[in-house]
Order: structure tokens, then C-alpha cells, then sequence
């Protein structure tokens, strides 16, 4: 709902505080008092374009600050827009872009009157309308849909991300494979290369290091070797064993002496029959190390990474078959989901289908009432392609209108008349009711061309209309302004040799007089008579005391 607005320096108004409230209010006034310049605040308040031709003569810039309540939040907009034509936007005491403006209110407000800002002319809203007004089965129909496109839109995101996710590893399976094998043909042992090292240097130097170790065990176990001479002084200590014990200590020495030298000799004898003097044997190893640090140079640094390796490509393999596996299976829910898309698609054309002539029935009856009496409308149902299904359905809704008999339907934006196509809007407003979420509604030129009884059905139609929102009318007939609630009269005045405009509430007595003015013009007895009885008309009709 909008509470109130703040005018300043824009057109014809130099300040104008407006207080709003719920229901219907008309502002009314004489041709060229400023109804159109505080229209144009609205239209500024809810994101639409602004040029430097609004401000004001002489004033630095113009100013429109707004106050609404939206689903029980205050939003607190305001626009300034400088003579050079810069504009500047802030809600809630925050910096905003125009566009977030328009996103924060332009779906709170519809200007009838114009073709711009009315969302009845955006085709993408009409198949939301046609669906409230068919009703709640035919919503709930929708909602089934709905939640049918977000399955299948689902099941088509997993198929996509798993059939990337395989086609990745696809790519790599090769590769893979070529790791498992390459690792599998040599089959490292863990620690395999360290054992191969200790081997290496016995097999390479075979020959060098027999001779040594015979030559070694010679001189100890030989003739006359180290160990015949160690047994001759051992021989001669023992003679005189007991003599001194000092000495006796270096007798068992000597004997331990003996033992090493004997058990080193036998040591030296089992290396030197150990020793491997086949050249092919030291290939094989050379080969199998070199092996080995192929491997690790790729794989490693160690054989326990080669091995790594390896079982993380048969691991990835291994996914790759589970992969195709579940690409299967997520293609299949792909198949299934669209098929339940599709029955619900079916559904809801069918329920939409079905509502369609009383709802086009409903509106004609509305614009017969309002001086339109040959117009028609209908429906335009397009089939979309699968692909371009949207959360509105799998067709192209549009609402056609011919304003006589005779005429082709065409488009609601293709009607030329402003204050035609504010009447087709008011007539659809009337027939969507509740279905129509768009809590302020304001109306201009709802009055061309009409009189009498039609203004009197404009009017009662935009009583009604204001149960369900809040209804601003700028009108210059006395029948319209009759049914609203509250009334509201814009004025010019000099001030100081400038011209000014004011907009004022009139109530009781000064409301008959600004009747009795739009019905004669002046506010004379038999003017006021006559807008005294057609305010109790307007009462009458509407049921209210």
C-alpha cells in the first residue's frame, strides 16, 4: 500500500505533502492544476525513466519520496533527479540503482492509462492471471507441473555433471590403463630397490673381492699365518699359566685372539662361496634396477608412490565402469522425470483449456458494462518446444482483445487508445479480482469518452475493484469520483508570482462543492442538488449507509 508521498520542485508543484489510504481515491481538478506531474512522481517512484524536463523552472532539481507497506514491511523510497537530467535513488536510506527501484516497487504499482509500467501488457504475466482466475484446482495443477520441471531439470543437472564426470575419465581411461600396466609388467616389491642395491656391488666386483678373501683367509688360517703364529704365543703364555696372574690376564686375551681369528677366517670363507661370479645375473639385476628407477622417476620418488600410483589408476578405472553403470541409470531418470513433465504439461494446458471460454465470457460481460459493449476477447494458447518449457507452463499465453464486433483479436499492447485500453485493464482487474496480486492500482484517462450511465458503471467498477486493492483514479468526471472513499482535489494558486500546486483532502460540504464543479462547472444550488444525488447514488450502489 501506498502512505504517502513527498513532491518537491517537479513540473508545476513546487512542495506537495499526500497522505494515502486504503480503498478508492480520486484525485481530481481543473485541466492543467498538476494531476499529470504528480502521476509522474509515481511513475518516478517506481523505477521509470526521468528527464531534466520534470524539474521544475528554476529549482536545482526535483524530489519524490514514497512510503509503502509491503507484505507488512515499510520501504521508504526517494528519487532525485537534477536539472542536467542525473538521477539518484535511495531506499531505505540505502543508495540504489534505478533498476533495483524497479525491482522493489515497480511490481507493487500499475499505471493504467499509459502504455508503459502495466503489467497486464507483459505477456509473461498472463498465463500467472489465467490461472488464479480459473481457480485453485487449475493452481494446483500448475504447481504439480512446477514441481514435474524441477525433477526433470534435476535428473537432466546429475546426467550432465555424471556424463562430464565420465567423459573426463574417459579421456584419461588410456593413460590409465597404459600406468596399471606399465607397473604391473615390472611389479615392484616394496623395498625391492634397496635389496638390489645391497646385491649390486657383490656382483660387480665378483672376481676382486674372492681374491681378497682368499688372500685374507690365507694369511690367517695359512701356513705360518696369523693364526699358527697366535697359537705359538699362546703356547708359550700357557707354559707359565698360574705364575702371575698379572700375565695370566693377557693369556686369555690371546686366546680370545685365536677364536676371532679362526671364526673371521670361516666368515671370510662362506662370502667368498656366496660371491655370484655370472655376468647374466648381474644384467638381470642392473636391468631390473634400471627398471625400477624408470618407474620411480614417473611415479615416484619411491616405490611405494609407484605403487600408489597404480592402484589409484585401477581405482579410476574402476569408476569409470561404476560411471557408465549409473550414466545408465541417471538417464533413465531422465527418461522418466520427462515423461511425468510431460502428463503434467498435458494437465494443466487441459485445465487452462477448459477455463478459457468462461473466463473470456466473464471479461466481455465486464467491458459490456463499460461502454464496450461489441468487444470480445480470447486466449491465444501457443505451443512452445519442449526445450523452452518455463515455470508458466509449456505454452505461450497471451490475452487478445477486439474492441468490436467484427475485429480480429490482437494483442492488448497493440490498442491505441489510452483511455480504451485503461478500461479493457479496468474490466480485467475486476474479472481477476484476488488473482490480480498487484496491491496499487491507479488509473488515468479511465474517463475518455464516456458518460452517464457507462461512467457510473466505471465508477461502480472501481469501488469494487478497491476491496481487494488499494485504487488511485485521476478523473474528470463527477460519476467516477462519486464512488471513491476518499477524494482529493489538486489546485493551482499564485504565490508570490509563481504558480503553485496544491492537493488537498475534501470532505462533507467541500466534496459536494468539487462535485457540483465537475458536473456544471461552478458550484451553484442546482449543481449542488445534483451532486448531493449522485453522491447517495454512489452510496446506494455500493451499500453504504
Amino acid at each position: 500500500m501506498l502512505e504517502e508521498v513527498h513532491v518537491a520542485g517537479l513540473a508545476s508543484i513546487d512542495e506537495a505533502w499526500i497522505e494515502f489510504s486504503p480503498g478508492m481515491t480520486v484525485l481530481t481538478g481543473e485541466t492543467g492544476a498538476g494531476k499529470t506531474a504528480l502521476l509522474g512522481a509515481l511513475k518516478l517512484l517506481v523505477g521509470e525513466r526521468a528527464d531534466s524536463g520534470m524539474v521544475r523552472e528554476g529549482a536545482a532539481e526535483a524530489l519524490v519520496e514514497g512510503r509503502f507497506v509491503v507484505d507488512g514491511r515499510e520501504i521508504v523510497a526517494r528519487r532525485r533527479v537534477a536539472a542536467d537530467g542525473r538521477s539518484r535513488c535511495v531506499i531505505d536510506g540505502q543508495m540504489a540503482t534505478v533498476g533495483a527501484l524497479a525491482e522493489s516497487l515497480g511490481h507493487h504499482v500499475d499505471l493504467h492509462g499509459q502504455h508503459e509500467h502495466q503489467s497486464l501488457l507483459r505477456v509473461a504475466r498472463h498465463a500467472g492471471y489465467l490461472d488464479r482466475a480459473a481457480g485453485p484446482d487449475t493452481l494446483r495443477t500448475r504447481d504439480e507441473y512446477r514441481e514435474a520441471r524441477e525433477a526433470y531439470l534435476a535428473a537432466v543437472r546429475e546426467y550432465e555433471t555424471l556424463e562430464a564426470q565420465v567423459a573426463e575419465t574417459l579421456k584419461a581411461a588410456s593413460y590409465l590403463r597404459f600406468v596399471a600396466d606399465e607397473i604391473d609388467a615390472v611389479d615392484p616389491a616394496d623395498g625391492e630397490d634397496d635389496e638390489l642395491a645391497a646385491r649390486l656391488p657383490g656382483l660387480m666386483h665378483a672376481d676382486r673381492l674372492s681374491a681378497a678373501c682368499a688372500t685374507a683367509r690365507e694369511a690367517l688360517r695359512g701356513e705360518e699365518g696369523a693364526s699358527d703364529s697366535l697359537s705359538a704365543a699362546y703356547a708359550a703364555l700357557q707354559r707359565v699359566s698360574g705364575l702371575d696372574p698379572a700375565l695370566d690376564t693377557h693369556t686369555d686375551r690371546l686366546g680370545a685372539l685365536i677364536a676371532e681369528c679362526d671364526d673371521l677366517g670361516l666368515e671370510l670363507m662362506r662370502y667368498a662361496d656366496g660371491i655370484e661370479h655370472d655376468p647374466a645375473v648381474l644384467d638381470a639385476v642392473q636391468s631390473r634396477r634400471a627398471a625400477l628407477a624408470g618407474l620411480m622417476k614417473k611415479y615416484g620418488p619411491t616405490l611405494v608412490e609407484v605403487r600408489a600410483a597404480r592402484d589409484d589408476a585401477l581405482t579410476r578405472l574402476a569408476m569409470l565402469d561404476e560411471g557408465e553403470g549409473g550414466l545408465a541409470q541417471s538417464r533413465e531418470r531422465v527418461s522418466q522425470t520427462r515423461e511425468g513433465l510431460e502428463a503434467a504439461a498435458m494437465a494443466l494446458a487441459a485445465a487452462r483449456a477448459a477455463h478459457v471460454p468462461v473466463f473470456t465470457e466473464k471479461l466481455a460481460a465486464s467491458v459490456a458494462e463499460l461502454n464496450m459493449a461489441g468487444a470480445r476477447f480470447a486466449v491465444g494458447m501457443e505451443d512452445r518446444p519442449f526445450e523452452s518449457w518455463g515455470p508458466d507452463g509449456p505454452q505461450r499465453i497471451e490475452f487478445l482483445f477486439a474492441p468490436a464486433r467484427g475485429d480480429t483479436p490482437r494483442p492488448l499492447a497493440r490498442i491505441a487508445s489510452g483511455g480504451e485500453l485503461s478500461r479493457v485493464m479496468l474490466a480485467l482487474k475486476g474479472v481477476l479480482g484476488d488473482a490480480d496480486d498487484v496491491p496499487v492500482l491507479v488509473f488515468d484517462e479511465v474517463d475518455a469518452g464516456i458518460g452517464g450511465a457507462t461512467a457510473l458503471a466505471v465508477g461502480s467498477r472501481l469501488a469494487r475493484l478497491a476491496a481487494n486493492h488499494q485504487v488511485l483514479v485521476v478523473t474528470h468526471l463527477a460519476q467516477v469520483a462519486a464512488f471513491a472513499d476518499h477524494h482529493l482535489v489538486v489546485r493551482k494558486e499564485e504565490s508570490d508570482d509563481r504558480t503553485v500546486t496544491r492537493v488537498e483532502p475534501v470532505t462533507g460540504d467541500a466534496r459536494i462543492a468539487e462535485i457540483a464543479r465537475m458536473l456544471s462547472g461552478e458550484d451553484g444550488k442546482t449543481s449542488r442538488a445534483h451532486a448531493e444525488e449522485l453522491l447517495g447514488q454512489a452510496r446506494e450502489v455500493r451499500g453504504v449507509a
